[in-house]
């Protein structure tokens, strides 16, 4: 009898954890197109302000890769990455382009700032492009707090194209980050496709680029 209800109870957790992980749909391929903005007051920041509102960011997921794609009229960064492969990032500045890779230790080097990075579930709520969206609030090593919209029901196949999202259990739809100013910019979705993804967009060129050596964080000051 013993045994009998041992085997009902954990017949039920399996199926429960089933359910659970039946209900949230895997992301394998999809185009996400962000708007960019940021609050300031600053005069000194007229220019920047300016800028951003020109800017578009664009996310695409195929598989275990992801390209991000930040385009603003005086300047364009990709980084196109493949998970346990590391990146690429291609810079564009005018008629000057630049491309360092880096190796996944070197990826993960680079973003150290969010190693260990907590997450913090809240009630809000928020509705993106038809989506039901909860927040969550990402707490850094540093003491710096990023807030993340994201879909519970839908989780991409690579979750750490923003290594930051690493943590989050959805598909991020809005969310904060900081500039080199350490100033806090905002992407929010304002499209999105889950229509196949070109292979050619993860492409690494081969030629038009300058080659430039990746530099550790601690070695850019």
């Amino acid at each position: 009898m013993k045994f009998g209800i041992f085997a009902f109870v954990a017949g039920l957790i399996i199926l429960i954890s089933f359910e659970a992980s039946a209900q949230q749909r895997v992301i394998a391929e999809c185009t996400i197109e962000f708007s960019v903005s940021a609050d300031s007051t600053s005069v000194d920041d007229a220019a920047f302000l300016a800028s951003l509102r020109q800017s578009k960011k664009f996310i695409y997921v195929k598989g275990v890769q992801s390209r991000t794609d930040f385009v603003n009229p005086g300047f364009t960064q990709t980084v196109i990455h493949r998970k346990e492969a590391g990146a690429t990032i291609l810079r564009e500045f005018g008629q000057n382009r630049f491309m360092t890779q880096l190796s996944k230790e070197e990826w993960m080097q680079e973003n150290k700032r969010y190693e260990g990075v907590q997450m913090v579930e809240t009630n809000e709520t928020k509705v993106i492009l038809n989506y039901n969206c909860k927040k969550a609030r990402l707490m850094l090593t540093d003491g710096q707090t990023l807030d993340v919209f994201y879909v519970p029901n839908m989780v991409p196949s690579v979750r750490d194209y923003e290594f930051q999202f690493s943590v989050v259990p959805g598909l991020v739809l809005a969310y904060e980050s900081t500039d080199q100013q350490n100033r806090k910019v905002s992407f929010t979705a304002r499209r999105i496709s889950f229509s196949p993804v070109q292979a050619t967009r993860f492409d690494i060129p081969t030629t038009g680029y300058r080659v430039l050596e990746w530099t550790a964080p601690d070695s850019k000051d």
